[in-house]
């Protein structure tokens, strides 16, 4: 049975608590924020957690390596 790989762009969008929830950054931050209201801008640097379990079950096949010290 070969090694699994760790999706690499996978793993650097998401993070994992230490009770093992899957934390995702807000769409829209990268461009065009000049635009935004700072109240907006501020709002973007939050994590939000990840509660579609079908997406949880495939971040964990794609990054097995978030959950390798929990």
């Amino acid at each position: 049975m070969p090694k699994m790989k760790t999706h690499k762009s996978t793993a650097k969008r998401f993070k994992v608590t230490g009770t093992g929830k899957l934390m995702r950054t807000k769409i829209g931050k990268s461009h065009l924020r000049r635009n935004k209201a700072k109240r907006v801008r501020r709002l973007f640097d939050e994590y939000l957690v990840v509660t579609h379990k079908p997406n949880v079950k495939r971040v964990r096949r794609l990054a097995p390596s978030l959950w390798k010290h929990r």
